[in-house]
This record gives C-alpha cells, sequence and structure tokens, in this order.
C-alpha cells in the first residue's frame, strides 16, 4: 500500500477536523442557547465565531494540497458532542447544566487541540510550512479557548453550582 504514508494521513486527519470543526459550528450555538450564565453563553459566541475561521483555513490546507474541501466522519466528535446533547437534557434547568456545559465544551476543546498538535507535527515533517502557519493559528485560538473556559470554570461557573 504505498499511497498509504504520512501525506495521506494527514490528509484523513485534515478530513476528520474539517468534519469535527463543521459539527462544532452547529452546536456551539445550541450550547450557548442552553447556557444560564451569561459569561458562558459569551465564550461558545467568541469560539462559534472563531470556529468560522478555523474552517477557513482548513480550507486553505486543502486547497494548497490541491484537493477538495471535504471532511470524513469523526467519530470522536460525534461522541463527545453527543454527551454534550445529554447533559443538555438530563441537567437542563438545574445548576449543574452550566459546569457539565463546560466541561463538554472542554472536551470539544482538548480534542481539537490533539489533533490540531498532531497536523502541525506532521505537516512540519512533510515541509508543509504554509499549512504549518495556518495550523498554528489554530491550535493557538484553541489553546487560549481552553485556558479562558479553565478559567471560567474555577471563578464563576463551578462556585455557582456548588
Amino acid at each position: 500500500m504505498p499511497d498509504k504514508d504520512l501525506s495521506a494521513l494527514f490528509l484523513d486527519t485534515v478530513k476528520d477536523i474539517y468534519y469535527a470543526e463543521k459539527q462544532i459550528y452547529k452546536a456551539l450555538p445550541r450550547m450557548a442557547k442552553a447556557a444560564a450564565s451569561d459569561q458562558l453563553r459569551a465564550a461558545f459566541d467568541k469560539h462559534h465565531d472563531e470556529t468560522e475561521g478555523h474552517i477557513e483555513r482548513l480550507e486553505k490546507i486543502f486547497e494548497l494540497m490541491g484537493k477538495p474541501a471535504r471532511g470524513k466522519k469523526c467519530d470522536a466528535i460525534e461522541g463527545i458532542i453527543d454527551e454534550g446533547k445529554e447533559i443538555m437534557e438530563e441537567y437542563a434547568d438545574t445548576p449543574a447544566l452550566d459546569p457539565g456545559l463546560l466541561a463538554a465544551a472542554q472536551a470539544v476543546e482538548h480534542y481539537e487541540i490533539a489533533r490540531y498538535g498532531t497536523l502541525k507535527a506532521w505537516a512540519t515533517k512533510l515541509g508543509m510550512q504554509d499549512a504549518v502557519r495556518l495550523i498554528d493559528q489554530t491550535l493557538a485560538e484553541e489553546k487560549k479557548t481552553d485556558e479562558a473556559l479553565s478559567k471560567l470554570a474555577v471563578t464563576a461557573i463551578n462556585a455557582e453550582a456548588a
């Protein structure tokens, strides 16, 4: 299988995270609507806007590779988003809803950070410097979002629910 090299794996993983970002983009407004905290709602809205940029950067990477921007179903993100939906249903109108939403959002962020970190390493190895720069921008935003969610959990959301 000579075509199953690092380049093929890179492309498959870009397809995976492209699908994931599109699913996240759809899920964030539902999470924002469910949030009781204005701060959490604002964090979800901000990340929704950033996610649009993540999708655009991925489309540029597809373009750099001369490939169509097409996603590949990502079972991992489907599962994480389903867990978020469960939290919204099971904890609706309870003080635990926002901490649950925050935990679900951080699970998404950690998945994205893992994927983008791997893609950056592979793009570096493959000599795809333009892709590295695009991935690095997204990775920095994902890490910043995760830090903001952690701070929000410690300073507001978890304290309010306790």
